[in-house]
């Protein structure tokens, strides 16, 4: 079964990065704001004296989810107090190829977990990085573990 991509029905942003020389170089944006050196981490047998691929990605998927779950609580009229959104992201292989897996972790101690739990189902729902990830890689979603 091919899975039909979802077409923006408007564009409200466009982000525009160039990486150079892949995981040992360079990444940084049009607009000069993000300009960070690229390194594989120790764990891979790099220097690990810089950023890589999978700590974009995790940083970028948290504070995604960080909007959505803003955006959610703003529509539902709830008061989340402070809440944090941790990502992982892993790489392995996959058959021949690589692939990654994702954790998104949400901590919000201000309110009843199982008011946490359905705000945190909702915004995986309109996220655009849980719909872009959706059915092509595994993802976890979860609260976090009261303190």
């Amino acid at each position: 079964m091919t899975k039909t991509p979802a077409v923006l029905e408007k564009v409200l942003y466009t982000a525009k990065a160039t990486a150079t020389s892949g995981r040992d170089g360079r990444a940084s944006s049009d607009d000069g704001l993000l300009d960070v050196t690229l390194a594989p981490p120790k764990a891979l047998g790099g220097s690990g004296n810089g950023t890589n691929p999978e700590q974009l990605f995790a940083a970028g998927y948290a504070a995604c989810f960080g909007g959505a779950l803003g955006h959610v609580a703003r529509v539902q009229k709830i008061q989340t107090g402070p809440f944090s959104v941790t990502g992982q992201v892993s790489l392995g292989p996959v058959g021949g190829a690589f692939g990654i897996s994702a954790i998104i972790e949400v901590a919000m101690p201000e309110l009843p977990r199982d008011q946490a739990q359905a705000l945190v189902n909702a915004a995986h729902e309109v996220c655009p990085y849980s719909n872009a990830t959706r059915g092509n890689i595994e993802v976890q979603v979860r609260l976090a573990p009261e303190a």
